[in-house]
């Protein structure tokens, strides 16, 4: 998520943390971690309120604002976050109807002409629903187009680096996916790019500079580094220093948040985007909710983040519906009920 982006998300509320689960961690401290029967149940709640929105096409459980809409969004045809609103679905079992499907092929705005943001999205959004982005066509259009073909003939060159991230996590989530001639990158160049923008503190940043590092970035950097699979140095140190900065990011209540004005604001997207980076990593894994990562942490990342979420399903502090389940869900289905996979959460095939 961007700096912008993070910015407009409002200020989260004061966690309340439950009873404590007590377990050894490297600095022979207790920390509460989310138990498998509070897991349950906070997937259960955000799949029950996110299958709702999905039935009724609404950014939300009630009111008016559509997740799927040209008029509402004239620039893509859908809410911000859309594709990890689809993907968590997905991977808590959800079976998406022809009629849904229909629905979303006739709003959604991607063609040959989309920029880079908007294909990578596309392609993983299309995955989740079973739609092919290699052959796609929208409702009312005579032709098919190969999103994937057209996003590795887009420069990604001055596109930032969360953009580039996207599309390096697009482009991988398939091994049917194949690099055309004439292609504008590869998985290799493009991981290379992403790896020479690391700073100094070996965090990401949205504008590339050293403060203007934050978690979110950071997280989506390494996710795109391990899932392109270069074994170039370049690339691995600086995956594993990415994955470095998001131990030392985490704050005391186990969750991870974004600094603005001087102060730090802990919120559920950027923790469960730090659960996702951790996941890229078997050792890594274990601070998702397992053990601390720093000393006088009160909590596990999951922990945390699951505390954000309501009875009804909803995302406390969040602005956005549609993200916020998109990718909370996403981050608990990565950790994958404690069984560390290297299938990671974007891989389709």
């Amino acid at each position: 998520m961007s700096k912008a982006r993070l910015v407009t998300i409002a200020l989260m509320t004061v966690m309340t943390l439950g009873t404590v689960t007590p377990v050894t961690n490297v600095n022979a401290a207790t920390i509460k971690v989310a138990s498998k029967a509070s897991q349950k149940n906070k997937q259960r709640a955000l799949y029950a309120a996110a299958k709702k929105m999905m039935k009724h096409n609404r950014n939300g459980v009630s009111g008016k604002a559509k997740i799927f809409s040209k008029k509402a969004y004239p620039a893509t045809g859908a809410a911000s976050g859309y594709s990890d609103f689809l993907l968590g679905l997905k991977k808590q079992g959800y079976k998406f109807t022809a009629v849904q499907k229909k629905m979303v092929k006739k709003n959604l705005i991607v063609s040959s002409k989309s920029d880079p943001a908007v294909l990578a999205n596309a392609i993983i959004g299309l995955q989740a629903m079973g739609i092919n982005p290699k052959a796609y066509q929208s409702v009312g259009t005579k032709h098919k187009v190969n999103l994937v073909t057209t996003l590795y003939k887009k420069s990604l060159t001055k596109q930032t680096v969360n953009i580039q991230s996207q599309a390096l996590i697009a482009v991988s989530s398939n091994k049917t996916f194949k690099r055309p001639s004439k292609a504008k990158f590869s998985k290799t160049s493009l991981s290379n790019r992403i790896a020479k923008d690391q700073q100094s503190n070996h965090g990401w940043a949205y504008n590339n500079t050293v403060a203007g590092v934050d978690s979110d970035t950071t997280a989506v950097a390494v996710n795109a580094l391990t899932m392109g699979r270069s074994q170039r140095k370049l690339v691995t140190v600086a995956t594993k220093n990415g994955r470095a900065y998001l131990k030392k990011a985490v704050y005391k209540s186990g969750a991870f948040g974004y600094s603005y004005n001087g102060k730090n604001f802990a919120n559920a997207n950027s923790t469960a985007e730090a659960i996702v980076g951790l996941a890229t990593n078997k050792a890594a894994f274990s601070l998702i909710n397992h053990t601390a990562i720093k000393r006088g942490q009160q909590a596990t990342p999951l922990r945390a983040m699951n505390a954000y979420v309501t009875a009804k399903g909803t995302v406390k502090g969040a602005m956005d519906s549609v993200l916020a389940y998109g990718q909370v869900s996403l981050a608990n289905s990565a950790y994958h009920n404690g069984k560390y996979t290297n299938k990671l959460i974007y891989t389709f095939k």
